[in-house]
């Protein structure tokens, strides 16, 4: 992003009061990754891909609450869904399922309390900054993300070192695919999409997430498992149609 930026030549200061919200965007943004990754570590990639998505309730409670749009039927109906869609992946016996999965779940949620907090101060930002470049945008609060999550290495004494070159393949493919590529798709495509269909393509990541947690990692996962998947993605759906505002970008 970096490299765009200084090809077409859009770096520039902004001043004090948006320097602060790109600090706010970064740090929710942080939080959100060490709270999505612990998540995936103790839950797997699928359940902890669909918890943060439960974003789009936040998002949509913070529309009535702050911007006083107007609250549909079908949100009040999606909440229901979704979290009787959790319950049916994670079970019932929640006391039995060991601490460290529990903690996952919190944290899946957690993650989406962060993401929802980042795409609300990222949306004040984009509005302070009405015709400026989205790349400059996405690279500074990468920058600040990524000064936060180093800070996190520092405190629990991880270290930088990259262990190996599976790693460092791992590594360089989540940054340039994901988090260039997939950003900068996302962010071009969605003010051209309505809302509903753009809601839809982007349940398609957390939907992939739990195939491929199932093909690849061998996750145990029963027909009531796969009932409470598609509650919850229907829901989350639902829930992205609250409001004619652009759907948001998925975990």
């Amino acid at each position: 992003m970096l490299i765009v930026c200084l090809v077409r030549r859009e770096i520039k200061w902004w001043g004090y009061k948006n320097a602060l919200l790109l600090l706010v965007c970064g740090f929710f943004f942080g939080l959100d990754l060490i709270f999505y990754h612990y998540s995936i570590h103790w839950v797997g990639p699928g359940l902890g891909t669909i918890l943060p998505n439960f974003q789009v309730f936040i998002l949509a409670a913070a529309g009535v609450i702050v911007f006083k749009e107007r609250l549909r039927p079908v949100y009040i109906m999606s909440i229901p869904l979704a979290f009787g869609g959790m319950f049916l992946i994670v079970g019932f016996q929640w006391r039995y399922l060991g601490y460290t999965y529990q903690f996952g779940v919190i944290l899946g949620l957690a993650a989406a309390i962060c993401y929802a907090a980042f795409l609300l101060s990222l949306r004040k930002l984009q509005a302070e900054l009405t015709g400026e470049s989205r790349y400059y945008v996405l690279m500074m609060v990468s920058l600040i993300t990524a000064l936060f999550l180093a800070g996190e290495l520092v405190r629990t004494g991880d270290g930088f070192r990259i262990p190996d070159i599976q790693s460092l393949g791992a590594l360089l493919a989540l940054g340039l695919g994901s988090q260039v590529i997939g950003w900068l798709l996302i962010t071009n495509a969605l003010p051209s999409v309505r809302a509903s269909l753009s809601g839809l393509i982007l349940l398609l990541q957390p939907a992939g997430a739990f195939i491929w947690d199932v093909v690849l990692f061998q996750r145990p996962t029963t027909v009531i498992n796969w009932l409470g998947v598609v509650l919850a993605l229907g829901a989350i759906y639902l829930g992205t149609l609250h409001s004619n505002r652009p759907a948001k970008a998925g975990k």
